[in-house]
């Protein structure tokens, strides 16, 4: 997952919502993102955050256990 985040970045994707822990940190890691900025809360415990270098990147960065059926459309429709 973190190398398609990485593909999809190079292709013009800023914005991303990852489900699960582990790839969450892939993803991050892939991205090579080193500090968030918190914006608005998505569901209990998990908002959106952006990425404070350059390219900014909106990243929603949900645990497995986090969020209720509707958590993917919630955080599209709360776009930063």
């Amino acid at each position: 997952m973190g190398k398609l985040a990485l593909r999809l970045r190079q292709a013009g994707v800023c914005n991303f919502i990852v489900a699960g822990g582990e790839t969450s940190g892939a993803v991050m890691a892939a991205l090579q993102v080193r500090s968030l900025r918190i914006g608005p809360e998505i569901a209990p415990g998990v908002p959106w955050t952006v990425g404070e270098d350059e390219p900014r990147l909106c990243l929603a960065l949900k645990s497995g256990n986090f969020g209720g059926d509707d958590f993917f459309e919630k955080a599209v429709r709360m776009l930063p």
